[in-house]
């Protein structure tokens, strides 16, 4: 016993504490005590012929106090400390410690850990609690000047969710995926409260795409992929990818665009006839993208790559436009064979599909 309340009193002095995180520590002093404890109620129960609560008894008044000054300790050390992940750590370590005491069948131990747990869960809880704040707090003008790149503050998220998220998988606790729900929430209106300091819609989009990426593929290195943070922020990530690829065509081919929505609305109300004066429109457009496709997708593509910090993500955008303008142009070459418009001249100008597609394909990055 002598040994163990040795370790007690030097296994957090400042000197070790400069060169071991403190979780480290606290693993060695409990590992150590699950030894020494499990093997002590043996020997008290099989020397003394005690079982029971007598044994508990004996146990407790032989480490009773080597008991309380680790809770001293312990409750000395958390007064003041904000690391969340050590806490968490922390609490994980016991966890464990205490399914091996169970599977050893030693009660020894039990309201031990009962008491640890009982002062970690609340700090553990209440860090975060802080942090959810911080962020609900946060104001974005005082943040400095902005950029489209991931913003820090996403990235610290990032890491200290996945970190979480890996840990909890192995002794799960509702109340801790709830802060972490929390935590997302106040995480996804920041970033949006960031977006909204830019003047485009176009800025704000990428970098929504930018964060979300970086937030998701930290996530995806430790998490589940069906863990409800990975799926949140693929579906936003999808959502602003679906809507930047929207903004990115509008410019060079937003007129075909336009018609094309137009026409298929008017197809579905059988009322497509309210278009066959637009022979100059139509005409208009055919020429103009015959003439300049080529040019605004070389200049697209050059411009989605400059603008994500994550090549594989810019080359996937850069895909889904041109997939989908290749969709457009499919409805455009759709409407224009429907009867109303059969007769014009200007549909022999039309780019062949499958041509259109073949030439598309040059355009596409490779990394």
């Amino acid at each position: 016993m002598w040994l163990i309340s040795l370790t007690a009193k030097q296994a957090f002095s400042p000197s070790l504490l400069s060169r071991y995180p403190y979780e480290t520590l606290f693993r060695s002093q409990h590992y150590a005590l699950l030894d020494n404890g499990c093997r002590e109620f043996l020997f008290l129960s099989d020397f003394f012929m005690v079982a029971g609560n007598s044994a508990l008894d004996l146990f407790n008044s032989i480490m009773g106090k080597t008991l309380s000054m680790f809770l001293k300790n312990l409750s000395t050390y958390l007064s003041d400390c904000y690391d969340s992940i050590a806490v968490f750590l922390c609490i994980h370590i016991i966890l464990r410690f205490r399914a091996i005491t169970a599977k050893r069948n030693i009660p020894a131990l039990d309201k031990y850990w009962e008491a640890v747990l009982e002062l970690l869960w609340p700090r553990f809880e209440l860090i975060l609690e802080m942090n959810i704040q911080s962020i609900r707090n946060t104001d974005p003008q005082k943040l400095g000047v902005l950029d489209t790149r991931p913003h820090y503050i996403t990235r610290r998220y990032a890491e200290f969710s996945s970190a979480v998220v890996s840990i909890n998988q192995t002794f799960p606790n509702e109340r801790t995926n709830t802060l972490l729900g929390q935590l997302q929430v106040e995480v996804e209106n920041f970033v949006l409260k960031m977006a909204a300091e830019f003047p485009s819609r176009r800025d704000q989009l990428i970098f929504l795409i930018n964060n979300y990426d970086m937030m998701l593929g930290v996530l995806m290195e430790r998490a589940a992929d069906d863990s409800k943070e990975v799926e949140g922020f693929q579906q936003l990530l999808l959502a602003r990818t679906q809507e930047f690829i929207e903004e990115i065509l509008s410019p060079p081919f937003g007129g075909m665009i336009a018609f094309v929505k137009e026409s298929e609305s008017l197809m579905e109300k059988g009322q497509l006839d309210k278009l066959k004066n637009d022979e100059a429109r139509i005409t208009q457009l055919v020429r103009g993208f015959s003439s300049s496709w080529k040019q605004s997708v070389e200049a697209l593509s050059q411009d989605v790559m400059r603008s994500f910090t994550n090549f594989k993500n810019g080359t996937s955008i850069i895909q889904g436009a041109l997939t989908q303008l290749i969709q457009y142009y499919h409805g455009f070459h759709k409407v224009l064979s429907q009867p109303t418009f059969r007769s014009l001249a200007v549909r022999s100008e039309l780019i062949n599909l499958h041509h259109l597609m073949v030439e598309v394909k040059k355009h596409k990055p490779n990394f």
